[in-house]
């Protein structure tokens, strides 16, 4: 299905992104075939739990991926750099929104330079005390942007307490970020496109077919098919820094 030829000017696009557009930028992957990420299974260094267990493995652990998002090795790749493109194009010039919502917490789509990005899960380069939060209200906690390493002794610099600082992580058992915002978002979109994701992590995975039952055409674009392919419009198979820029290219290309 060629699904351009079916998507208007003034359409309102939601994009949704996953690991596999980061993979390319040297960034590993969430969670590997094994179930570790990075040697370590993900109940002791993503949920609240492990948090309070072992604050010195939780915080070692993120300040280890803090870096390696840092590093001058990790940059954007084309995919990145083809959706800044796409936003700054629908808005601009054809008056439709184009909605970023990244379930990664690396920066790279802001590097890349978009400006309309949603982190569902979280922000790794930013942090909020528990001590000045609220219980259930991280999305609303206080950020603090942070480049450096932290540990169960870092003060907060608002209550002065220590160990009461934690990444700005979406873990397991927690709610994801602005979900009223991407539900209306979702419900108004005119193109729901995927972009690197496996299909098996909700509420993320449930997209498309809320996208789908408010009348919207869908794409995955993916190395492989995910684990819900079946019910997208059509698929795209491949690199992203490849297929990401060839689809946008086409659809941002004047009417022949």
């Amino acid at each position: 299905m060629d699904i351009q030829n079916f998507i208007k000017p003034e359409s309102n696009i939601v994009i949704l992104t996953g690991a596999g557009i980061s993979a390319e930028s040297g960034i590993q992957t969430f969670r590997a075939a094994d179930g570790l990420w990075e040697n370590h299974c993900v109940e002791d260094v993503a949920t609240p739990e492990a948090f309070i267990k072992n604050p010195a493995l939780v915080q070692n652990f993120y300040n280890q991926r803090r870096s390696a998002i840092l590093s001058a090795n990790v940059k954007p790749n084309p995919a990145h750099y083809a959706l800044a493109e796409l936003e700054e194009k629908w808005g601009a010039l054809n008056g439709g929104e184009a909605l970023l919502i990244t379930q990664n917490i690396d920066n790279l789509h802001e590097r890349a330079g978009s400006r309309n990005v949603i982190h569902m899960h979280g922000e790794l380069l930013k942090m909020f005390c528990t001590n000045c939060t609220l219980p259930m209200q991280n999305e609303t906690a206080k950020k603090y942007d942070i480049q450096k390493d932290i540990d169960e002794h870092t003060l907060c610099s608002d209550c002065h307490e220590s160990g009461t600082l934690r990444p700005d992580i979406v873990w397991f058992g927690e709610i994801p970020y602005h979900m009223d915002v991407c539900a209306r978002a979702l419900q108004n979109c005119d193109l729901f496109l995927s972009i690197g994701t496996s299909g098996n992590v909700y509420p993320a995975a449930g997209f498309v077919q809320e996208a789908m039952l408010a009348g919207a055409l869908s794409a995955e674009i993916n190395l492989e098919p995910s684990a819900n392919a079946s019910i997208f419009s059509t698929g795209f198979y491949g690199p992203a820094s490849q297929k990401v820029p060839e689809f946008i290219q086409k659809l941002t290309a004047p009417p022949s």
